[in-house]
């Protein structure tokens, strides 16, 4: 069985509020089983997920706009004044397949539930509605006060525990969970591929404007087009590199069956990790196919929790660590 000794830590910070048994339950954790992900689960996968974040929202206005911009400058100041009108078609519509995936991946990891907790559920008709058996344990966040599964995190932004959350990311206004990575890895994967796309045709382009006439090679003049290149080159270099390093991360994490955040606590082999390929599917939704490639796949190997999950009504209870009691 998984041990829940990792758990102690998200409590300990609460133990003097909690009392002198909250402190107990944590001593005595080892002896006891954790409550499974599996039986609680999250009440809004199938509603509009949306974190109302500033510095977030900024972001992910930047993000699609950084977009815009090497979609200005690839189309309008080195494809369409190309008098090669093949070289302009090939690489015009591979650039816009691949920036079309990337936003596509971008607004689905931003507005997918990443795997959130039900908020303030926290109570004893809901604890005895899940019908658990004697020695089991169940553990509390007491920041949403919201019954906490194996391996859920609470984060600050989005102000819910998240389910294997790997970390809080600006750029796509949400947490990286159990539900979006998917989508989170393709964003990534896809930035980098229009960034690398992007370089390859600003060096074909200088090298055919030093060849020919700078008035002939671009619509604009020769000062606006470099500095326009230069910019672009600046940015597909700063996003290559930032979102190639951020898909080798995630890639790596899935692999592991360990999460950032877990890697960072050292909450490294507390529970049963799964082998790489197992792991894969279950964070692209099956086995290996031209789906895990899309942004418009669910992850159709993950069990659907209900639409509507009546939460039992009553007051949250105090203590952070609670055991079912022993028959």
């Amino acid at each position: 069985m998984k041990s829940p000794v990792h758990r102690c830590r998200d409590v300990e910070h609460s133990r003097g509020q909690g009392g002198v048994g909250a402190g107990t339950n944590c001593l005595q954790a080892e002896q006891r089983i954790p409550i499974s992900k599996d039986v609680i689960t999250s009440s809004s996968a199938s509603a509009m997920w949306f974190i109302r974040d500033a510095c977030g929202i900024m972001c992910a206005v930047i993000t699609w706009l950084l977009v815009f911009y090497a979609e200005f400058v690839v189309l309008f100041v080195m494809l369409l004044p190309s008098k090669n009108l093949t070289y302009s078609i090939v690489n015009g519509t591979l650039f816009n397949f691949l920036a079309f995936l990337a936003l596509a991946s971008h607004l689905r990891a931003m507005c997918t539930d990443p795997g959130a907790v039900p908020k303030g559920n926290a109570t004893k008709e809901y604890i005895e509605s899940l019908q658990l058996k004697p020695g089991q344990v169940v553990y509390k966040c007491p920041k949403c006060c919201s019954i906490k599964p194996d391996r859920a995190h609470h984060c600050s932004v989005c102000k819910r525990c998240i389910r294997k959350m790997d970390h809080h990311c600006p750029w796509v206004n949400n947490c990286v969970g159990e539900n979006n990575q998917k989508y989170f890895v393709l964003f990534t994967m896809y930035i980098a591929l229009i960034s690398l796309h992007s370089l390859v045709m600003v060096i074909f382009h200088f090298l055919n404007c030093f060849e020919d006439d700078w008035t002939k090679c671009s619509s604009f003049s020769p000062p606006a087009t470099v500095i326009l290149l230069i910019l672009l080159c600046f940015e597909g270099l700063l996003f290559l590199i930032f979102t190639s390093v951020m898909f080798g991360t995630q890639v790596h994490s899935i692999c592991t069956d360990e999460t950032g955040i877990e890697r960072l606590k050292g909450e490294t082999g507390k529970w049963g990790k799964a082998p790489c390929r197992e792991a894969m599917q279950m964070a692209f939704g099956g086995p290996l196919s031209l789906s895990w490639c899309s942004p418009f796949s669910g992850l159709s190997c993950k069990k659907s929790p209900p639409e509507h999950i009546s939460i039992p009504q009553g007051e949250i209870i105090d203590e952070d660590v609670i055991e079912i009691p022993l028959e």
